[in-house]
């Protein structure tokens, strides 16, 4: 029986073998010859690789006549074509770091070596299986609508999308997995159906296996998808295996290679045309992690977490003059504008509101203005308060009880409070809580911004506990603290104005003071978003 069964499996290894031969020389030689007697102008360089040839359709940005098109299909792949980078490297990475650990995306990073010389199809199972392995379904549903998303929209290629948008029905075909990829272009691009690469699972994690039906290949799939029937447009990169997928429609254009460069201003997507406003978005990473810059942030991160404790230590242990002294000397921007206002003529502190980018924000808003200040929180971790170098006190979403809270920390010295509830890093500012408008007349609105380069120092699924670690660890992390004047008091609750009123106001003012757009988002927005929960903490709930 056993000496049969090697018998038949010795053919059909043969005719694999031909399968691939016919296909790899022979049938990409007819389709290049086809083509050349299509388009006798194209050419081929000695010098170009093997699957990348000059392009044997019209440029997609020389084609005016695509938009208007709402009654047809419109047929094209994410890489290479959407987005104007064709590697695909850092997307998988984003989800090994992001939704696996950091030693997950350090195999990914050493695996590097041995992706370069691998065909196409090794390098993508191999990617696959190490950023999928054991990863569980949840965490990869959290990346993609929370991770990805902000890095899709940076790399997206402006003259693609419009043509994408211009038509009625959209068609995505992709080799990349479908998982990563579907809840962005449906959410943000509105695509009707996403058909990619399928993945194994077993339960609720991943196998970091294909499904049986394999690794997609493109132009079968669309013969799949459509039957006989021919999509409207093809859009594609100069690769081999785009052509072929384009080919299949009745009009096909493509993606140079200069249209997909980076660095290429006319095709990047600037913020004010993102299909969907940006607001908000979780992970810690604050680049795109190429291979090169990936291998910076590991080596740079022996360096980040020691200058992150002693950044720390400085600013808990040392005056306020020697830590503004020696965090700058350790890279630290601190950018202040403004002055302290006037000491109150009531017995009251005054209320300072906030910008909430990070939650140092009062930490560097106490240490600019080299006074002690007091700062009320909503859902600070236990470690953050105990590090934290200036008095927090927790608020209880009590309206009464907070309210009641806050008047008594305000007859004590002056008082910080971010009406935001919660952090954000894009340029946006959230509702502002109208409760402080209640409880003081002296208030003095402060614009505060941050920004990074490596990590970011807020999360809303990770934990909070290591945001202000993440932050310090940065090479050159900034804090940009802007006092405006105290708010006439004719414009506050005092004057006859509506807390409502009141903080509409500052938010505008503090908006304008940033270059910010001001929003009716809340807290709880986010963490529906990103989290999948109202953000709130139940304390006294017991686990499971």
């Amino acid at each position: 029986m056993t000496g049969s069964v090697k018998t038949m499996e010795l053919p059909m290894v043969l005719l694999r073998l031909a399968d691939w031969f016919l296909y790899q020389f022979l049938a990409n030689s007819c389709y290049r010859a086809a083509m050349k007697v299509k388009n006798p102008c194209s050419i081929r360089s000695s010098s170009s690789s093997p699957n990348q040839i000059y392009p044997l359709y019209p440029s997609l940005t020389k084609c005016n006549n695509l938009y208007g098109r709402k009654s047809q299909t419109l047929v094209c792949d994410i890489h290479g074509c959407l987005l104007r980078s064709k590697s695909f490297f850092p997307y998988f990475m984003l989800v090994a770091f992001e939704g696996g650990s950091i030693f997950r995306a350090l195999f990914l990073l050493l695996s590097c070596p041995f992706l370069w010389v691998l065909d196409y199809e090794l390098k993508m199972r191999v990617m696959i299986f190490i950023t999928f392995c054991g990863l569980r379904s949840k965490d990869m549903d959290s990346v993609s609508r929370a991770v990805l998303p902000k890095f899709y929209l940076e790399n997206l290629n402006l003259h693609a999308y419009e043509a994408l948008d211009s038509a009625g029905s959209k068609v995505v075909i992709t080799s990349v997995p479908r998982v990563m990829v579907e809840g962005f272009l449906k959410e943000y691009l509105s695509v009707d159906s996403v058909i990619g690469t399928e993945l194994h699972t077993v339960g609720h994690f991943f196998t970091g296996l294909l499904s049986t039906s394999g690794l997609l290949v493109k132009h079968r799939a669309l013969k799949e998808f459509f039957g006989e029937k021919r999509p409207d447009i093809g859009i594609g990169s100069s690769n081999l295996h785009d052509h072929l997928l384009i080919s299949l429609c009745k009009e096909a254009y493509v993606v140079t290679k200069e249209d997909t460069k980076s660095n290429s201003s006319s095709s990047a997507m600037p913020r004010e045309k993102y299909p969907k406003p940006l607001v908000f978005h979780d992970g810690r990473l604050a680049f795109l992690p190429t291979p090169f810059a990936t291998l910076s942030m590991f080596m740079w991160l022996p360096v980040g977490i020691v200058l992150a404790i002693f950044r720390l230590f400085v600013g808990i242990c040392l005056p306020y003059k020697l830590a503004i002294f020696l965090g700058t000397s350790s890279g630290v921007n601190i950018r202040v504008k403004g002055s302290a206002p006037t000491r109150s003529q009531n017995d009251k502190g005054v209320l300072y509101v906030c910008t909430h980018r990070t939650l140092l924000d009062p930490v560097f808003l106490s240490t600019s203005l080299a006074k002690p200040l007091t700062a009320v929180t909503y859902s600070l971790s236990k470690m953050s308060e105990i590090i934290a170098p200036i008095k927090t006190v927790r608020l209880t979403r009590d309206r009464k009880q907070d309210g009641e809270t806050m008047q008594r920390l305000l007859s004590e010295g002056d008082l910080v409070v971010c009406p935001e509830g919660t952090t954000c890093r894009e340029p946006y500012l959230l509702r502002f809580s109208s409760l402080f408008a209640e409880l003081a007349d002296e208030i003095v609105p402060v614009a505060m911004n941050t920004n990074v380069s490596m990590f970011y120092g807020t999360t809303a699924s990770g934990l909070k506990c290591l945001d202000p670690i993440f932050f310090l660890m940065n090479p050159r992390p900034s804090y940009s603290v802007h006092i405006l004047g105290k708010v006439p008091k004719e414009l506050t609750c005092a004057g006859g104005k509506s807390s409502h009123d009141v903080a509409n106001y500052i938010q505008r003012q503090l908006a304008y003071a940033l270059g910010f757009e001001c929003t009716s988002l809340t807290r709880r927005d986010k963490y529906l978003m990103l989290a999948g929960n109202e953000g709130v903490v139940q304390e006294n709930r017991k686990k499971p």
